[in-house]
């Protein structure tokens, strides 16, 4: 009882010194007057922050709806602040200067420069797992095995949807899941032009539709696409297939040391392969490594009829500054003469092994070289400096030459039953958007040199040193 009333005393002697204190301030008006003052500062200053939080809190949603403006090593381009949304300016420029040592070269294959890719490429994203790719073609057209020359053209034109890293689909125009060195970007590729492989047996580009995907944490991929179909190494050109037979294509390829710190960590090996069951129609022709002739052509009308199997096991591997890559493509091919009194199927093979090694130290990979040091006059920098060798070989299947009878597929006094061929090359990167290139390739032949059918000539060697200018960005 006592503490209680101790406690309220305490409470009103101090009451009464508060109110006695304020009582003198009071009296004072330039003191009233400064604590007036005072009030109001701490007012204003309180609705000044408030005023900031507003403009913070509009800030961030503002930034949250504006669009980002892109211009960098990966190209141009403009995405949404979510990244849900995004559009991009991507391209490829190659000029090419190209010189031939061939006594048989024709008006076709002239020393001179030439445009071989000319590539914009307009790409992006919607919803964020939609993408589309549209790349037209304004350079010298790529070996589609038609005999179309040079056109503008739509290379690529295509949709995928990224539902799942294990479950995507694309559709349009694209290259199939085939071929390794195929489905390496024009850019990327180590030599100026692609092997026998990729030119003249597995198909170039289609239209068609692929389920692809990638499991076991990325260390298996595989695709399996279903398309009108293409000759051996050929690009589909129209619009409307006439033939309602298609192309089956199927691939898987693994990397089972990806990730590890094994020396074994930059090794993927598959195998891929294609099938159709029709009337495939005319039959391709197979180009030398310059791209501007033929060394092997059926006869005139000579056509597919049947079923078309192509087989490729494939394989790479990249350790430090050390490439190597590997290819293998087979076709089997039901084919009837012009008489349409023979019919037979005919084997004709493809090989390449490719292996570079980057002089500069950077490390090897599937893509171009990215340069540690990029060269700059006045500068240390160099860039990246690449040194590369090919040998590969074409093998045409000997039931399709014309025997004395004159009643088989090919004439092998025009057409060579071999052509085997080794090359060297040096790239030069001067940073990851601009590389010079230099190849020398030579290529020897078996038949298709003239003379008689009792003493077929070989093909006189061709030559050819390539030089190009690339531009990619």
């Amino acid at each position: 009882m006592q503490f209680k009333i101790n406690k309220i005393t305490s409470a009103l002697l101090a009451s009464g010194l508060l109110l006695a204190t304020h009582s003198a301030f009071a009296a004072d008006p330039e003191i009233e007057a400064l604590r007036q003052t005072i009030l109001d500062l701490d007012q204003k200053i309180k609705v000044l922050e408030r005023k900031n939080e507003i403009a913070a809190e509009e800030a961030a949603a503002k930034k949250k709806e504006t669009p980002v403006v892109v211009a960098g090593p990966t190209g141009f381009g403009i995405k949404s602040a979510d990244g849900q949304f995004e559009y991009s300016l991507k391209g490829l420029i190659q000029l090419d200067y190209r010189q031939f040592d061939n006594p048989d070269h024709t008006t076709n294959a002239d020393d001179g420069f030439t445009a071989r890719r000319i590539r914009p490429t307009f790409q992006g994203t919607l919803f964020g797992k939609y993408d589309f790719r549209f790349t037209p073609e304004f350079g010298e057209t790529d070996n589609t095995n038609t005999g179309t020359g040079n056109i503008s053209r739509v290379i690529d034109a295509y949709v995928d949807g990224r539902f799942d890293p294990a479950f995507k689909i694309r559709a349009g125009k694209f290259k199939p899941f085939v071929g390794l060195e195929r489905l390496q970007g024009g850019g990327d590729i180590k030599f100026i032009e692609r092997s026998y492989v990729s030119n003249n047996i597995l198909p170039n580009r289609g239209l068609g539709t692929s389920v692809y995907g990638d499991l076991l944490d990325s260390k298996l991929s595989y695709a399996v696409g279903f398309f009108n179909g293409t000759n051996d190494g050929g690009e589909e050109t129209t619009r409307v297939d006439a033939n309602s037979d298609k192309d089956y294509t199927a691939r898987v390829f693994t990397t089972p040391f990806k990730g590890s710190d094994s020396v074994l960590e930059g090794l993927g090996f598959g195998v891929a392969g294609t099938y159709t069951n029709s009337s495939t129609g005319t039959l391709p022709s197979y180009k030398t490594p310059s791209q501007q002739l033929n060394f092997f052509q059926y006869t005139t009308g000579t056509v597919g009829d049947g079923t078309r199997v192509r087989v490729s096991p494939q394989a790479y591997y990249y350790y430090g500054p050390f490439g190597v890559i590997a290819e293998y493509a087979r076709v089997s091919q039901e084919v009837r003469n012009a008489a349409g009194t023979v019919n037979d199927t005919l084997k004709n093979d493809a090989w390449q092994i490719a292996a570079s090694w980057v002089l500069t130290g950077e490390d090897a990979s599937f893509k171009s070289v990215k340069p540690k040091n990029p060269f700059e006059t006045g500068k240390d920098g160099w860039g990246a400096w690449e040194l590369v060798g090919r040998y590969q070989e074409n093998n045409i299947d000997g039931s399709a030459f014309n025997t004395a009878s004159g009643n088989r597929f090919a004439n092998p006094l025009t057409s060579a039953k071999e052509a085997k061929t080794w090359g060297i090359g040096l790239n030069w990167y001067l940073n990851q958007w601009v590389r010079l290139a230099t190849n020398y390739e030579q290529t020897k032949f078996e038949g298709g040199g003239g003379g008689t059918l009792a003493n077929i000539r070989d093909r006189e060697d061709e030559r050819i040193l390539f030089s190009r200018l690339q531009f990619q960005f």
